[in-house]
């Protein structure tokens, strides 16, 4: 594995395929697709930032690399992907095979531009918040303190605007210091963003220009105008805390047979076209706080009478959710107008109740925007994560306005990319046929990113069988180019290149390079990716039987066995973890719907969509470390066999942190044994899971939620769902000490058994 995280340190890519299969019935008999998991913006201490402006090739428009061959006596340059000979330009005209610049250094393959010529744009960071007000006293106390927390943690000259709905949608005019004043819109139409300019009075000075598109102060509109509803933060803070000191609950009152009549959907989308005529392209970030389902106005997820239920997994299968396809609709509008504008759309959604992400997800998705999830405005997931978005420790690195391309070798293409990017719509030869996620293009916007933020892309070989062996020797390298073009969290605009080759292999010998390059961990990320995407957008699609043939296919593909005899079978190192991986992405929250709330699955799959290999890893087989006096913290096998009455449990499963304590440990904490001086040893084993918790929290967004819990408590179900279930009711002699899973799931011993059984045939 290490030498897959040398690549991720030095480039920020991981590849299921590191030796890639060269030809295209070689790549679909490899099974898990020729994908890379890249991190645009992932911070690399000592990368280069050159002060130039890159060199680009004159055909393909691919930028000068490493692997670009150089004849320093002609002063030409040779592009890896279309061949193209390019001549160096004046300024080059010192350079020698001891005098490079730095984007020919080998060790450079990844690198930054920062161009002199586009200083930091006039604009600063803009946040609109969207606050929902149907919600009881105490959550709005809750919501209130959690705000003014955030507001301080603001930058002075960031612009701060104000929206709070509930029946009805009022935007806060914050510029109109002597007394509160908000303009309001009837929640259950929808208002064009000519009507609300109108209404608004942003033509009273300077009448509207008859054509063209109004849009900021550049086009038609007057920064005084723009002012009343946008300003920095150390102009309004007194404004904008005395309207949310005074904020109340919405006055309407509800039937006691009713939902509450909230109107999600117009606020969202007032507040997109007041920052699209303000302040278009320019990072801003829409921050909704909802706490629970929309009822009235386009969006509405469910109808105001209680006797109509919230949709389940259930209703979406049959078809039988009357708002869902409509309200989807919506918000795949909302989401274009978004992107075009490069606006963010943040949600974090606080009820106990279903709030509507399942619909929201494609706006928060294709803008890049954060999504945070808890059952209350008080919650410590909810508190941590708002702060954890505005301070400066650990901070997220958010960057704006981002473009993401690709240029590759011409045997390869991109089907797609699955992660928190909107297609450009920029078709050429590198587009394939087949679409995953986000296809049709080579190009992609990226309204809204952090530096952790990572897009699985997926491409397809295109080259047919080649008979002719001299040729494969001659070049058997592919070439990848990713260009990301952003703007960086202090407003300068930023080029980062990153360039890769991996050699390709076909042919009868290939099999074991194949196997020496496989990253099974990168393999079960872009796995649990890919099942998530079919799940939502291929009908009548069953994710357990198409896990279980890849997994036979790619086991009788590599490993070793002699045919009808089980007991041969064995994979090589490189392959055996990943039948575990596939075992536990079965079992996991991504696959598994049942006991889970469209919305809770939207929300885990949008989270996988996101992070890198190692966190997706943790997400679909949680880590397990055992806390006992007789040896330093370990890891443990996920199962059931790990828990005994004398040991501590520290159960990461990315979502939730669970704390586990067996039987006896219990019950001397419980006894206050931690106390007493002569019980050091006791009072420090209890802290050390805890301050392990800690490191991993701070690191993490959204904050997991922590869970604390008791050997045959009720809360320890928060293990139990995650343990391999080796020892069931039905097993013969559970271990002294330990404990049985209530559960007819077959155990992973049972799943590998099958597996060699199937795979030999």
């Amino acid at each position: 594995m290490t030498e897959f995280l040398d690549l991720e340190s030095q480039d920020g890519v991981r590849m299921p395929w590191n030796v890639v299969p060269g030809t295209k019935q070689e790549a679909s008999n490899c099974i898990v697709p020729v994908s890379a998991m890249y991190t645009p913006i992932k911070a690399f201490p000592n990368m280069p930032m050159l002060p130039y402006a890159p060199l680009r090739c004159r055909t393909c428009r691919a930028i000068l690399n490493p692997f670009s061959i150089v004849d320093f006596a002609a002063k030409i340059w040779i592009c890896p992907f279309c061949f193209q000979r390019n001549h160096f330009p004046p300024h080059y005209a010192s350079i020698s095979d001891d005098n490079l610049p730095a984007e020919l250094f080998p060790q450079y393959t990844t690198i930054e531009y920062e161009s002199s010529g586009e200083t930091v744009s006039s604009v600063p960071s803009v946040f609109m918040f969207v606050l929902d007000t149907c919600i009881i006293e105490e959550e709005i106390a809750f919501l209130k303190s959690a705000l003014s927390q955030a507001v301080d943690l603001l930058p002075d000259n960031s612009l701060v605007g104000l929206i709070t709905y509930g029946t009805f949608v009022h935007v806060h005019e914050l510029g109109f210091g002597q007394i509160p004043k908000t303009f309001v819109f009837k929640g259950s139409k929808d208002v064009s963003k000519d009507q609300l300019l109108e209404q608004m009075n942003f033509f009273l000075k300077k009448p509207k220009p008859p054509t063209g598109v109004i849009a900021g102060a550049r086009d038609g509109l007057s920064t005084e105008s723009i002012s009343r509803f946008l300003l920095p933060k150390s102009e309004c803070e007194f404004a904008l805390n005395s309207v949310l000191e005074e904020l109340q609950k919405d006055p309407w009152a509800v039937p006691a047979d009713q939902r509450a009549p909230r109107c999600t959907g117009t606020a969202l989308s007032i507040a997109a076209s007041l920052l699209g005529a303000c302040v278009p392209g320019s990072g801003a970030r829409i921050l909704a706080f909802v706490g629970g389902p929309s009822t009235e106005g386009p969006g509405a997820i469910v109808s105001k009478n209680l006797s109509e239920p919230i949709r389940s997994h259930k209703d979406l299968d049959k078809d039988s959710a009357p708002h869902f396809h409509k309200a989807v609709k919506f918000y795949e509008g909302l989401s274009k107008q978004l992107v075009h504008q490069g606006h963010v759309l943040d949600l974090f959604a606080c009820a106990l109740d279903q709030v509507g992400i399942a619909e929201i997800k494609v706006a928060v998705e294709k803008t890049g925007g954060l999504v945070v999830l808890a059952e209350s405005f008080g919650h410590p997931v909810f508190k941590d994560s708002l702060k954890r978005v505005f301070s400066g420790e650990y901070d997220l690195g958010l960057a704006s306005n981002g473009i993401f391309e690709i240029n590759c070798s011409k045997d390869i293409k991109v089907q797609g990319v699955i992660g928190p990017c909107a297609s450009l719509e920029k078709k050429g030869p590198l587009c394939s046929d087949t679409v995953i996620g986000q296809g049709n293009t080579s190009a992609w916007k990226m309204c809204g990113f952090d530096k952790a933020t990572t897009l699985s892309l997926i491409f397809e070989i295109v080259k047919k069988e080649t008979s002719d062996a001299t040729v494969q020797s001659a070049s058997n390298q592919f070439y990848f180019q990713f260009l990301t073009y952003y703007q960086n969290s202090s407003g300068q605009m930023r080029l980062r290149v990153t360039t890769l080759s991996r050699r390709w292999v076909a042919g009868p010998g290939s099999i074991q390079d194949l196997i020496a390059g496989f990253d099974q961990e990168a393999a079960a990320a872009v796995m649990a990716r890919l099942v998530s995407f079919k799940m939502e957008n291929e009908a009548e699609f069953d994710p357990i039987r198409w896990l279980d043939k890849s997994l036979i296919h790619l086991c009788s593909r590599f490993g070793d066995y002699q045919k009808d005899t089980p007991s041969s079978f064995s994979l090589s190192p490189r392959f055996s973890i990943f039948p575990q991986f596939i075992f536990h992405l079965r079992r996991s929250q991504f696959v598994q719907v049942f006991n889970n709330s469209p919305d809770e699955t939207a929300y885990f799959r949008m989270i996988l969509n996101r992070e890198n290999v190692a966190n997706s890893v943790v997400m679909i087989q949680p880590s397990l470390i055992s806390y006992t006096f007789h040896s330093a913290p370990e890891p443990v096998l996920l199962d059931v066999a790990a828990i005994a009455a004398d040991r501590i449990l520290l159960l990461d499963a990315y979502f939730t942190v669970v704390i586990f304590h067996g039987a006896t440990i219990a019950q001397w904490r419980k006894a206050g044994y931690h106390n007493q001086p002569e019980h050091q040893a006791f009072a420090q084993l209890l802290q050390a899971p805890r301050d392990d918790v800690d490191a991993t929290i701070k690191e993490r967004f959204p904050v997991p939620r922590l869970v604390i819990c008791d050997q045959h408590g009720s809360q320890a179900r928060f293990l139990l769902a995650k343990l391999n279930p080796s020892a069931t009711y039905n097993t013969e002699s559970p271990l002294p000490g330990g404990d049985i899973i209530f559960t007819d799931d077959v155990s992973f011993e049972v799943f590998l058994d099958h597996l060699q059984r199937l795979t030999v045939q």
